[in-house]
């Protein structure tokens, strides 16, 4: 069977824009876009530029967005992606800088990586050596499975109107850190207290896309979740997204439910400004009817509530 594959070409110091091209190839049982791209330099265009190295899904290094999802093209069947989208559009990671073609310049990605600075901060180990971890590092929730191939990144919608934002891959890998046994109690604290500021790990939206395009099943979003929760169990609530889960926790428990009319305030914190930036908001969903008594009483059961509250906390 004879496909056509579409290649968004770029040459930046060529090209005014990127454009596409059109390639057709015969195709076999088997083939993967990385074989496709391989062919289509070998037999039809030398100058197409691409990146790829083990072939295996081991190093990450072929990673590119393919019919609008970041994959990696060795272990991407060009035969499940035509029947699935009816063709194959072949284009570089998303908001990364172009180098040429489907090759972009990875060093913003690694930046951030050695901003978390990857690396366990302990000043006191045993004097027979590093302290050895569990069988099986269970603990790091497969998070040390990254093979740091980017693609979380390029499908980060935070990362697509922040590119200072530390992305999905780096936050991921300092909770790896944070969760080793043998980092120190005041190196864990000082790595959480890094991570709380703008660009950190309350600028994640939660958007699930970095959970969903992963190929190793790393599950950025949800060691993002668990840093947050690593952060307020050592007291770090200053923050907005901090007081958001402890203000929405501490409604929940009182009565029950959420409560629109006080959770604003949990937020704001005892900030004068910021109540005032918030305060029209609070106007118009008052006119629209979505502010309850802020005096209403607890549902009927809110033992029950308290209860599982108490019981997930511990």
């Amino acid at each position: 069977m004879r496909l056509a594959f579409t290649i968004r070409r770029y040459h930046p110091e060529l090209d005014a824009a990127p454009h596409d091209e059109t390639y057709r190839l015969d195709i076999t049982r088997g083939m993967t876009v990385l074989d496709a791209l391989i062919r289509i330099k070998n037999e039809q265009d030398g100058r197409l530029t691409f990146r790829y190295s083990c072939r295996s899904a081991i190093c990450g290094s072929c990673a590119m967005t393919i019919n609008g999802a970041e994959k990696l093209a060795c272990r991407t069947s060009v035969r499940k992606e035509w029947e699935r989208h009816g063709g194959i559009n072949i284009e570089p990671l998303r908001h990364l800088p172009v180098l040429k073609d489907l090759a972009v310049d990875m060093r913003s990605f690694w930046g951030k990586v050695r901003a978390i600075e990857p690396w366990v901060r302990a000043d006191h180990l045993p004097p027979t050596g590093p302290l050895s971890l569990p069988a099986g590092s269970a603990q790091f929730h497969n998070v040390d499975a990254c093979i740091m191939c980017g693609a979380c990144v390029a499908a980060c919608t935070v990362h697509e109107v922040d590119q200072g934002f530390l992305g999905p891959a780096a936050l991921a890998k300092a909770y790896r850190f944070v969760a080793d046994p043998r980092e120190d109690s005041t190196a864990r604290t000082a790595r959480l207290g890094a991570l709380q500021g703008p660009t950190g790990m309350w600028d994640c939206t939660r958007c699930n896309f970095c959970v969903e395009v992963c190929p190793k099943d790393v599950k950025p979003m949800e060691a993002i979740i668990r840093l947050r929760r690593a952060a307020i169990q050592a007291g770090m609530t200053d923050t907005g997204g901090a007081r958001h889960v402890v203000g929405f926790r501490d409604l929940i428990a009182r009565f029950g439910r959420l409560n629109e009319a006080l959770m604003p305030l949990k937020v704001v914190g005892p900030s004068l400004r910021r109540l005032l930036h918030v305060l029209p908001l609070g106007i118009r969903m008052l006119l629209k009817g979505k502010v309850p008594n802020p005096l209403h009483p607890p549902i009927e059961g809110v033992q029950h509530v308290r209860a599982l509250l108490e019981r997930a906390r511990r």
